[in-house]
């Protein structure tokens, strides 16, 4: 195998981590997160990075770190929300098991809420900025996916359940 048996994308308060760690406890393989890796790296919240150096170097940390995940990691391995911006890392996307998590407005803004830690929601109307955000990014989402699952409405392990129906893993891994 080379690369990630699934790539989790989409936007922040869909569930990417905790989704990604049941897909992994159920297929028995590692589990790995983008944001994790980063936040390990440089010793400091994705929250602070983008405070101390702004969103234009806390990006460029992000391409790097997404493109070692997808050289090293072998299992299910989730990517932040913003990853899918650069043309480089959509690229490297093409032809891997990528899985859209899409969730409808409502449920993400009830998801978030006034999320702190979130640096692009810190706005004075986060709703509007998580809106906003998703114009930009669904289709880049779309773009790079091999399959879409609409997470409104689910519990985490329905999520899992229909990621592996629609990758077919159940029936690739037996």
């Amino acid at each position: 195998m080379s690369g990630p048996l699934i790539v989790l994308v989409g936007p922040m308060g869909v569930g990417k981590s905790t989704v990604g760690q049941l897909l992994a406890d159920r297929l028995g393989v590692g589990y790995r997160d983008t944001d994790d890796d980063i936040v390990a790296a440089e010793g400091r919240s994705i929250a602070d990075i983008f405070v101390d150096e702004g969103e234009p170097a806390f990006r460029a940390i992000e391409k790097r770190a997404v493109h070692t995940a997808l050289t090293e990691h072998e299992g299910v391995l989730a990517l932040g929300g913003g990853a899918v911006l650069a043309p480089r890392t959509r690229a490297l996307l093409t032809g891997l098991p990528v899985v859209f998590l899409d969730v409808d407005d409502a449920e993400a803004i009830r998801r978030i809420g006034r999320d702190t830690a979130r640096p692009l929601l810190a706005a004075a109307d986060p709703r509007r900025e998580w809106r906003t955000l998703m114009e930009a990014r669904r289709p880049l989402y779309a773009e790079v996916a091999r399959v879409v699952v609409d997470t409104s409405g689910l519990a985490p392990e329905d999520v899992v359940t229909a990621v592996v129906a629609a990758l077919a893993l159940d029936r690739a891994r037996a």
